[in-house]
């Protein structure tokens, strides 16, 4: 069994690899004076690359972890969220206040994925 490394820098790489399995760092915005429905879009679209690069897409998410620095913010981010994920294939979800790396991100998200084809 080998573990693939998608993106890998010094300290981590955007996703790892292993059994068809796919867990993706934390992602956070590049819009960082966007408004939360927008740095949440924004997060999403990264995850739709990485997913893709990696042989999957959001309809094989199997986990998401949400992580807000303000749980004012949830209804803004259930916004974005609720346009993006397909109806019906919802993973199973965990959404929590967090004091995150830079004040400038409103939201953080990690995901795990399964590749559409092991391979």
């Amino acid at each position: 069994m080998s573990i693939q490394f998608y993106q890998s820098a010094n300290r981590f790489a955007e996703a790892t690899l292993c059994n068809g399995l796919i867990f993706l760092s934390g992602q956070v915005p590049t819009n960082l004076q966007a408004d939360i429905p927008a740095q949440t879009a924004n997060v999403l679209a990264q995850i739709d690359q990485i997913l893709t690069a990696c042989n999957s897409d959001k309809q094989h998410i199997c986990e998401a972890v949400i992580y807000l620095a303000d749980m004012r913010d949830y209804d803004g981010m259930n916004q974005a969220w609720d346009d993006w994920i397909i109806p019906g294939r919802a993973p199973a979800r965990a959404c929590v206040q967090a004091a995150l790396a830079n004040a400038q991100w409103k939201v953080e998200i990690k995901i795990t994925a399964v590749q559409k084809t092991a391979t």
